[in-house]
């Protein structure tokens, strides 16, 4: 199950990429990233729904669920919204490589912060050495891919 999740995780970090770029190309041509931002979302609300008969979902019990959500559960919309307006206007002018080089090394150093701190919903996992120094190669090889 493990090699499953790690698969479907590089799957992300791949389309991630590539959405990088799709995204940009959709805000170029409809020079608007707020109108391009909406046709994004709209295209992850239909994949969703898509996807909902085949992932098991259920409107039962949803009402109490949903008061049980911590406040920072429900920013994830707003922040992903931050993230392609971002992405809209500055992906195709750092380029594919340094655009991804940041993006990436800034989720790993947050997310070893997160993970130290045991934060939005992480379990807790000690900073080590070995951790802060994964993270300071990740911050050199951003330097190497933007400058060559």
């Amino acid at each position: 199950m493990p090699w499953i999740l790690w698969g479907l995780a590089l799957l992300a970090g791949a389309l991630n990429t590539v959405q990088s770029g799709t995204n940009a190309t959709l805000n170029k041509v409809l020079g608007q990233p707020v109108l391009a931002a909406l046709a994004v979302y709209a295209g992850g609300v239909a994949g969703a729904l898509l996807a909902s008969p085949f992932l098991g979902l259920s409107w039962r019990d949803l009402g109490g669920r949903v008061g049980q959500v911590p406040w920072w559960g429900w920013i994830g919309g707003l922040l992903g919204a931050v993230y392609v307006l971002v992405t809209l206007t500055s992906a195709q002018k750092l380029g594919a490589g340094p655009y991804t080089a940041l993006t990436l090394t800034a989720a790993v150093v947050t997310s070893v912060l997160l993970d130290h701190f045991g934060l939005v919903g992480f379990e807790v996992r000690s900073l080590s050495l070995l951790r802060v120094l994964g993270c300071a190669l990740m911050i050199s090889g951003v330097v190497l891919i933007a400058r060559y």
